[in-house]
């Protein structure tokens, strides 16, 4: 079996787990703990948020908390194939239009440089490896970021989408930290040497 079809197996069993805990009533738990993340990385100005889809763990009521608190938020919008995401700025109760993948975004606003990207995705390992839905947009996108600049990346999930090794290949961007209803997961501090994180937190 290629890496493709260990990864599209993957997803598979990700998909399942997830659903499985969606709906549990895990959601506030693990808002309330991404919340006391972020508030330990206060000079992360502009952060990058999601408009949930299928399953995906609700962030949204974090990013209202954060607005109100005088920070930025940003949503992802795909550019296109093979292509970096754009950042266009979000407001609670803004005009949203579909975008790809059935995700809504903004219809207007800022295009933004986000400090720290809340990430969604399908399963995640302790090594701070995410498996997302193909397409290598966050990953993409995380390495022109944190060539710039110092960017983090936080993966937001159910526990019940931990795995024990995400199949990885070396464009693949590791997460800063990972967060569920259990809390922040310590990472494991072993790292392959073709791992790419940045070097430094904000």
């Amino acid at each position: 079996m290629d890496l493709s079809d260990v990864k599209t197996a993957a997803r598979n069993a990700a998909f399942a787990a997830r659903k499985q805990a969606f709906g549990q009533g895990l959601d506030a738990a693990a808002q309330a703990h991404l919340l006391a993340y972020l508030a330990n990385h206060p000079k992360a100005g502009i952060v990058s948020g999601y408009m949930p889809i299928r399953t995906e763990i609700d962030p949204l009521p974090v990013m209202q908390a954060l607005v109100s608190q005088g920070r930025r938020l940003c949503v992802p919008v795909i550019d296109g194939a093979n292509r970096p995401l754009l950042f266009r700025e979000w407001l609670p109760g803004c005009a949203l239009v579909n975008g790809p993948f059935g995700a809504m975004v903004p219809e207007t606003g800022d295009f933004l440089q986000p400090d720290l990207l809340i990430a969604p995705l399908l399963a995640f390992d302790l090594r701070g490896y995410r498996l997302g839905y193909g397409g290598g947009f966050y990953d993409r996108t995380l390495e022109l970021l944190r060539a710039e600049r110092p960017t983090l990346a936080v993966g937001f999930a159910y526990g019940a989408q931990q795995i024990p090794e995400v199949p990885i290949e070396p464009t693949d961007q590791r997460l800063d930290a990972i967060v569920t209803e259990a809390g922040q997961l310590p990472l494991h501090p072993a790292l392959p040497l073709d791992a790419p994180t940045s070097k430094r937190g904000l």
